[in-house]
């Protein structure tokens, strides 16, 4: 028969390495559930070259995705699975070169799309395409912000059955609600349609692209 002792601290052992487990996975979720990457380090995946016509390239290496200027639109449009409501999606982006927006994030609302352009309409212009039936530069998300080239700015969207929130560098930007508000994109935006990435006579880089459920909707 095996001594007492060795049971106790058999067992607390084992205890321990239980406990442990449980605070490593309580630590892995502790900011919500896991994000899923959108972009790898080569080739552009499901990812593909928006037919805007007149577009620049697009390439993907080291984990950057480069968007090269076209005239006018340029960018990819996600071929994959991706949801429609209750999920944010965050990625970083940079102007190259060019004076326009270096980054029109498409993506979707439920049943319909909105774009959140970051740079536009000469360089400054900040807000979501379309409320209302009015673009980035005429609705109640409109700003004017000013952008340093080739400096990589963290793009987070949330969109819940409640409202689109947006932010920038970490800080909240616009917190848009859906009730009673028709959500739509610029006709020419269009083809990026359900997710996509587009500039305007910008060259642009964007990486670190990935998804996530939203867990609990924040309270209103």
């Amino acid at each position: 028969m095996k001594h007492p002792h060795f049971l106790s601290h058999r067992a607390t052992g084992a205890f321990a390495l239980v406990a442990g487990a449980v605070l490593i996975a309580g630590a892995a979720f502790a900011d919500g559930p896991r994000w899923t990457s959108l972009l790898g380090d080569k080739g552009l995946g499901e990812w593909k070259s928006t037919p805007f016509g007149g577009e620049g390239g697009v390439a993907v290496a080291d984990g950057v995705l480069r968007i090269d200027m076209g005239v006018d639109l340029s960018g990819v449009t996600w071929q994959g699975k991706f949801p429609r409501t209750d999920y944010e999606i965050e990625l970083e982006a940079r102007r190259v070169d060019g004076t326009d927006f270096f980054c029109g994030l498409t993506f979707p609302v439920g049943d319909d799309h909105c774009s959140l352009i970051l740079g536009g309409w000469g360089g400054g212009v900040v807000g979501l395409s379309c409320i209302d039936g009015q673009d980035a530069a005429n609705n109640d998300t409109t700003q004017v912000m000013a952008f340093d080239e080739n400096r990589w700015y963290a793009v987070r969207v949330r969109v819940t059955d409640d409202a689109i929130t947006c932010f920038l560098d970490n800080d909240q930007i616009i917190q848009q609600d859906r009730a009673d508000h028709v959500i739509s994109v610029r006709q020419e935006v269009i083809p990026s349609q359900p997710l996509g990435i587009a500039t305007y006579s910008t060259t642009a880089d964007i990486r670190g692209i990935r998804w996530r459920p939203v867990a609990d909707k924040p309270s209103r």
